[in-house]
């Protein structure tokens, strides 16, 4: 069986959940399946390296005498803002020698500016989107995605964003059954899909200025399955439609229907996940009047229908209703 050896980029500055997430996947799937994987930690000079949280790790060697790995592996921290040029110069003159680059949060910045993510798709920590694209205008930021997959490049989210994509990548060596075992282990769900969203509906979206339009936002949340359309909301708000939707999008930052959209998916996703409830239950109780509506909003989304959204990702509980 080949050994792939996966070379875990250190620095000072370095978030340490960034590094520990990964490692933990591939060392428990090394674990399992000897000779699987092979771990090895770098940094510039072979020194320990002072995390964002305080703790010091002792790298195994310096980058210049880490060979070509199977999988290099960037993490982020604030080193990444300002990062060590010679660092940079070491991305930009070897990462190609790996057969898969791998970033988790801000690791992308690093990758970009070694000119790494120039034409690619890419995605970072939400916070830190918009950063990595004004920055660097020749990568294709996609900010929504937990991570992103680009041939021999992938890209992820914040921290236990890291996780899911190391899974990911253990499934595609390894098998789907062992990336199983070590979600397991370490008690997370196998798997997110890559383009399940970074944050909830709520979050992404912005809250209103104004009370009557956050009163919306509120109802919205807790009356998925309402008259939710614009004449409506505009009703609820004291606006005429035409004033409710403009003003909406302004200070919410996307229309009222897309927002509806997102909160429908939302407490789908979540009555999935934590009830028995059949998909045609689920599929009214959510606002999407029959099952089709919800599959075809679910495999837009998610990629997923809601038959294996449910397998996925619902927690242990009473028996399924049919439906």
């Amino acid at each position: 069986m080949e050994q792939r050896e996966v070379l875990v980029v250190l620095f000072d500055g370095v978030q340490a959940l960034d590094v520990s997430g990964p490692v933990e996947v591939f060392h428990g799937a090394g674990r399992e399946v000897p000779g699987g994987y092979r771990i090895r930690t770098a940094s510039l000079d072979g020194s320990p390296v002072r995390t964002t949280s305080g703790l010091t790790l002792v790298p195994d060697t310096t980058l210049a005498a880490a060979g070509p790995p199977h999988t290099l592996l960037v993490p982020g921290g604030e080193g990444t803002r300002t990062p060590d040029p010679r660092l940079v110069d070491w991305l930009r003159g070897n990462a190609h020698r790996a057969r898969r680059k791998v970033s988790v949060c801000s690791g992308a910045l690093l990758l970009a500016e070694a000119g790494l993510l120039d034409g690619r798709r890419a995605t970072t920590h939400w916070m830190l989107c918009d950063t990595l694209a004004e920055r660097f205008p020749a990568v294709r930021v996609e900010p929504e995605p937990i991570y992103v997959r680009d041939g021999d490049l992938a890209t992820s989210a914040g921290v236990t964003a890291g996780i899911d994509l190391a899974l990911a990548l253990v499934e595609e060596d390894l098998g789907r059954d062992l990336a199983l075992t070590i979600a397991r282990h370490l008690v997370v769900f196998l798997r997110r899909p890559g383009n399940q969203t970074q944050f909830s509906a709520q979050l992404a979206a912005q809250t209103a200025q104004r009370r009557p339009l956050r009163d919306v936002q509120q109802w919205i949340t807790e009356n998925p399955a309402g008259d939710l359309s614009v004449d409506a909301l505009a009703q609820r708000a004291r606006l005429s439609p035409r004033h409710f939707a403009r003003a909406f999008r302004d200070e919410v930052g996307m229309t009222p229907g897309r927002y509806v959209d997102r909160v429908r998916l939302e407490a789908a996703r979540r009555h999935l996940e934590d009830s028995a409830d059949g998909i045609e239950q689920v599929s009214r109780h959510c606002g999407y009047g029959t099952p089709e509506a919800m599959r075809r909003a679910f495999l837009r989304v998610l990629g997923a229908s809601p038959a294996e959204y449910r397998r996925r990702f619902r927690t242990a509980g009473p028996p399924l209703v049919s439906s």
